[in-house]
């Protein structure tokens, strides 16, 4: 079923040539009006010309129109070459438009270190707008890199206000972002400060909660842009909603985890704070040993053990708990349980893990996903 934007976005996408596939390519949503906007970006300190941009943007506090991506290359670790290429595309895309430059925000993903093609750039930007459609479909397509399939969510409010979220990522994902990239539209109006203000914490609960393989990207970010055309709505109940769709996004991203074949999920209560519980979280997911675990169908429950204790999170043993796809297997000591059982349990498309680390009234949630061998395939020959 085909997934249409809320009131006043429109999308478009086309191959421009950047990647050698021929698939699509470049892609952008528009807005028929200015749009309130949160933003957040990868901490990298090799961060690429489009999250640098883009945050100068976010500081300035300006509406936004729209938003232009290109898969196929991240055009990141070139330089000033490369930053002027970036600033190039938001203008092109402005002008065709007839929006200001400054109105633009730009994505880039793809392998680092290359130059982008910009005679095929600036060339797809020109007939981008040709075919813009309230589908949000191609769109979703046009952004993915190593993924396997689109990811999108949508979420409809008590007004009938919308929001609709789109997010790519496979690989080198991991929190502080990852190589990923999720955008949410909607027509609820929202005032800015109260938008920025809740961004951060959403955006902590459910992408920085994703890992595949512990590494992070240059290019990772995440935004949502509000254009008002169904009026206002309940602040509280939109920013649920949108962390609902994030979270939705979030999911679909560790499950579709580079040589993934099940979904990960880590539930941590009983922690100090929704830090600490995160952190023990997190640190499951990413754990090479847990994630291979999973991916045999073992059941050792002690990789979790060994994966909270080195997550920094305060534990008290002697209250512990943990369990295996509902199976309790630790309460302070080893329980008695059928291996088997479990073992078979887990052959399920999510493995889920409830850890209660017995000091607080904090929880927390992280997901992942298992490791293969098609892993390691995917990436050593990722650019040859």
């Amino acid at each position: 079923m085909s997934l249409t934007l809320p009131t006043g976005f429109t999308a478009a996408a086309l191959a421009a040539g950047i990647k050698p596939s021929g698939k699509t390519d470049l892609s952008g949503v528009v807005s028929s009006h200015d749009c309130t906007w949160a933003f957040s970006g990868t901490r990298s300190t090799t961060a690429a010309a489009c999250v640098g941009r883009n945050r100068e943007l976010y500081a300035a506090c300006g509406p936004v129109r729209a938003l232009l991506v290109n898969a196929g290359n991240a055009n990141a670790a070139t330089g000033a070459r490369g930053e002027r290429d970036n600033a190039d595309m938001a203008d092109a895309f402005g002008s065709v438009l007839n929006v200001p430059e400054q109105a633009v925000l730009t994505a880039s993903t793809g392998i680092i270190g290359h130059l982008l093609p910009m005679d095929r750039v600036l060339s797809g930007i020109e007939h981008l707008s040709d075919d813009l459609q309230p589908g949000a479909d191609l769109f979703a397509s046009a952004i993915m890199t190593t993924d396997t399939r689109p990811k999108t969510a949508q979420a409809t409010l008590s007004t009938g206000a919308r929001i609709v979220g789109t997010a790519k990522g496979s690989g080198m994902i991991h929190p502080d972002m990852a190589t990923m990239f999720a955008f949410a539209f909607t027509d609820a109006a929202v005032e800015s400060g109260a938008l920025r203000a809740a961004f951060p914490a959403i955006v902590n609960r459910t992408f920085n909660a994703v890992t595949v393989d512990g590494d992070t990207s240059t290019n990772d970010m995440a935004a949502v842009l509000a254009n008002g055309q169904a009026g206002e709505v309940p602040l509280a109940e939109f920013l649920a909603a949108l962390e609902g769709v994030m979270r939705d996004l979030a999911r679909q991203i560790a499950a579709d985890g580079e040589g993934a074949t099940k979904l990960l999920t880590v539930q941590v209560q009983g922690a100090r704070t929704e830090a600490e519980a995160l952190a023990a979280a997190r640190t499951c997911c990413v754990s090479p040993l847990l994630k291979s675990a999973v991916h045999g169908n073992d059941p050792n429950w002690g990789r979790v053990i060994m994966a909270v204790g080195r997550s920094g999170a305060a534990v008290d043993i002697a209250h512990l708990k943990v369990g295996v796809q509902g199976q309790p297997v630790f309460a302070g000591q080893p329980l008695a349980y059928d291996a088997a059982a479990v073992s078979e349990s887990m052959k399920a498309k999510e493995v889920v893990f409830t850890v209660d680390l017995g000091v607080g009234e904090a929880t927390g949630e992280a997901w992942g996903c298992d490791l293969s061998a098609e892993y390691v395939s995917i990436n050593a020959e990722y650019t040859t």
